[in-house]
């Protein structure tokens, strides 16, 4: 156990990653050392950052903050703090079934922590991070919250509502991020599209993503998290015309049969979905879509997911992920629909959904063959260097592999690949002149 060392453990999304780089970099400054998501923690004070979004992933933070007691239970940690979603959500129940945890911190007023460990928040330190990311590429969180209120979700009753920051903090923490050496930018938020509504009633966010594109060093932005109702198509202008805005959108679609899609609360019909995508795709010639899809909600038949199938066969995304229904209590769908589809029946929907797209994605991956992409270098594992074209978001998306032996590369930096051979996960290349 090593005197002022704290153990970070990061649950959940990359909103979570950015708080949990916010504090330790306060933990720095008040003169601790701090690891994140260690193999072997061994620091005298652990903190844990929870997820609470659907039940796989609130039993995952369970389960990690019962690891962490015993190892205090044993005389391997002092102190052990929670914070985060999960305890945000459903503190008074987890201070009841877990004494052992020191203190349970919310989403919001986890910098009381370090009054509570006899320090002070450092306000020079406000607006900086200790990236966990490599030194390349950041997340930029623009807004906590949701008003949304798709029946299915409990983001908005564990984050409560839209609440954008102001542009000009946002542009300053770039800048900062750029004289570290960042890169790359993946711009988060729980719905990305409806960043500055809550403001002055208008859709901000194509303006912060030009502005931001026109700072010196922003080599690469990648939007993640849209929504389909009210899309700001202007948004599509400053992707096609701005060099450093990848050809890249995160827009969850969820369903596409009218009777799910009104059932979820999504506020967008069917042929509006259509419509979107056919615009975007129009508009931003070459753009890959990443999406997510939900399977067995209450209610879905078999025409329902009949008709979602054709749309992934027809549509095509180039990057899709899905889940399965799992009832969030406090949610619209808990309190008023029943749980009606079998989970052996949600599983069967989601393999065979995820099989229909595993086809796409060989067939997508495969058409780059004998092209030439620029790829940044995120890292080198054994006898490749691993890299991303601006199609692919760091941990979710392929990567592209190419051989260590031939030409020695830097991380972080960006080299021209042609692709000579592609797998249903990954691509392979070698770099050009």
């Amino acid at each position: 156990m090593k005197k002022n060392q704290i153990d970070i453990v990061t649950m959940g999304c990359s909103k979570n990653l950015v708080d949990s780089e916010i504090i330790m970099k306060q933990f720095e400054e008040n003169g601790y050392h701090c690891t994140h998501d260690a193999e072997r923690p061994q620091g005298e004070i652990a903190v844990i950052n929870t997820c609470g979004f659907i039940e796989s992933a609130k039993e995952e933070s369970i389960n990690t903050i019962l690891e962490f007691i015993n190892r205090k239970k044993n005389g391997q940690l002092n102190r052990l703090y929670v914070m985060g979603c999960l305890s945000q959500r459903y503190k008074d129940e987890l201070e009841a079934e877990l004494p052992e945890v020191d203190k349970f911190y919310g989403k919001f007023n986890y910098k009381q922590l370090l009054t509570d460990l006899g320090k002070a928040s450092i306000p020079s330190c406000d607006g900086t991070r200790h990236l966990t990311t490599p030194r390349h590429y950041a997340y930029v969180k623009i807004a906590e919250g949701c008003d949304r209120h798709c029946a299915y979700c409990a983001i908005p009753l564990i984050t409560g509502k839209h609440h954008s920051r102001p542009i000009d903090e946002i542009l300053n923490e770039v800048k900062e991020l750029v004289k570290q050496g960042v890169k790359e930018f993946q711009i988060i938020e729980q719905e990305l599209t409806y960043y500055g509504v809550d403001l002055d009633g208008k859709h901000h966010i194509t303006e912060l993503i030009s502005r931001m594109a026109d700072i010196e060093g922003v080599k690469w932005i990648r939007l993640h998290y849209a929504y389909p109702n009210q899309f700001p198509l202007d948004l599509l202008d400053v992707i096609a015309k701005k060099d450093n805005v990848c050809k890249y959108l995160d827009i969850a679609f969820q369903h596409i049969s009218d009777n799910m899609l009104t059932r979820m609360h999504r506020h967008v019909t069917k042929q509006e979905t259509i419509n979107l995508i056919q615009e975007i795709r129009r508009r931003v010639p070459g753009i890959h879509l990443r999406t997510t899809l939900l399977v067995g909600f209450p209610g879905e038949t078999e025409e329902d997911f009949r008709e979602l199938k054709e749309f992934v066969t027809e549509a095509r995304f180039e990057r899709m992920g899905a889940f399965a229904y799992s009832e969030e209590e406090g949610t619209y769908s808990a309190t008023h629909y029943k749980d009606d589809v079998p989970e052996e029946v949600k599983q069967q929907r989601l393999d065979e959904l995820m099989a229909i797209q595993q086809g796409i994605s060989e067939e997508l991956e495969a058409e780059k063959v004998g092209k030439v992409f620029k790829v940044i270098v995120d890292r080198k594992e054994g006898e490749y260097y691993i890299g991303r074209t601006e199609y692919c978001s760091p941990e979710v998306d392929p990567e592209v592999l190419i051989p260590a032996s031939k030409k020695q590369l830097n991380i972080g930096e960006f080299y021209n690949v042609r692709v000579t051979d592609s797998d249903e996960f990954d691509l392979f290349g070698e770099v050009v002149e």
